[in-house]
């Protein structure tokens, strides 16, 4: 069990967990019982989870099988590569999770409607298509627009469509951009971390084809132009009042010591730290949009 625990990256799943939320709280949240599903928000909730542990499944036997994850990583140990458990156990245990996904997303489908379906499925076929099939994302550079689009901008308006029947307005999506960006902060650490190895094993990322100046400067990117973005939400509110200051600070706050970190620090195991760092800034994100909503 403490193998598959290790396999399935708890670390990540903030950026399965944190869009549901946020795509769901403007409706959960505005003081009216009449409106929202706390039912559809636990089978929206576990049908991501699942999927983000697919993802890495695939991810951990999917690397492994193309020499991406060699004994100079400087990241988490996987359990394809160290012989933990074999690459064919790993990649049933995705496909097992892919089901289990499949299962809880049905009463979305029931209430929704096909659309859901058609979300599922292409959800389903990226958490095998971001590293394996015939044109792997994250081989290819395109992790952070998968991240930004996924991750984003399709769950929180997935879980607010789920929530409402209907797309949201600019509110939503500026929180599926927020999120999005967030969650791509993981995925840029990641990729300057390994940038070396990635250049030597043919892992075609931002990083690799840009160069750790361009990563450093993404990241911080990703890390600032969400802090920018609460203006969108925060001019609803009569005046600054308290929330105001404490969530543009704390966005600040987070984003500036993780984007001291790496420019201080040369790629390496050292910007671990600042992963987790990153996971903390999305989890703290998601509880933002919750106090906001709940205080207006």
């Amino acid at each position: 069990m403490k193998s598959w625990l290790q396999a399935a990256r708890p670390k990540t799943l903030p950026a399965a967990v944190v869009p549901v939320l946020v795509g769901s709280v403007p409706v959960l949240w505005d003081g009216d019982p009449e409106t929202g599903s706390w039912a559809l928000f636990r089978f929206t909730f576990f049908c991501c989870i699942w999927i983000q542990i697919a993802t890495n499944l695939f991810n951990d036997a999917i690397d492994h099988r193309k020499g991406a994850d060699t004994e100079k990583r400087q990241g988490p140990k996987r359990v394809s590569a160290s012989g933990i458990l074999s690459p064919k156990l790993v990649m049933i245990g995705g496909v097992v999770c892919c089901i289990i996904a499949a299962l809880f997303s049905i009463p979305l489908v029931m209430e929704r409607g096909p659309i859901i379906i058609v979300i599922g499925l292409v959800s389903l076929f990226l958490a095998y298509g971001y590293t394996g099939g015939p044109f792997p994302l994250a081989y290819r550079g395109m992790g952070e627009v998968f991240v930004i689009l996924f991750f984003g901008l399709i769950a929180v308006q997935g879980a607010y469509f789920v929530q409402t029947g209907e797309l949201g307005g600019k509110d939503i999506w500026t929180l599926g951009w927020q999120c999005g960006l967030y969650c791509s902060v993981l995925i840029a650490i990641n990729n300057l971390r390994d940038v070396d190895e990635d250049r030597e094993t043919g892992k075609r990322t931002l990083a690799v084809r840009f160069g750790k100046t361009f990563a450093r400067w993404e990241i911080a990117a990703f890390c600032i132009v969400p802090a920018f973005l609460w203006a969108v939400h925060l001019d609803v509110r009569d005046g600054k009042d308290f929330i105001y200051y404490l969530v543009v600070l704390t966005s600040f706050f987070f984003g500036g010591i993780i984007c001291r970190g790496i420019f201080r620090n040369l790629p390496g195991a050292v910007l671990n730290g600042f992963l987790g760092l990153a996971a903390m800034q999305l989890v703290v994100f998601g509880l933002l949009v919750m106090w906001h909503f709940r205080t207006l």
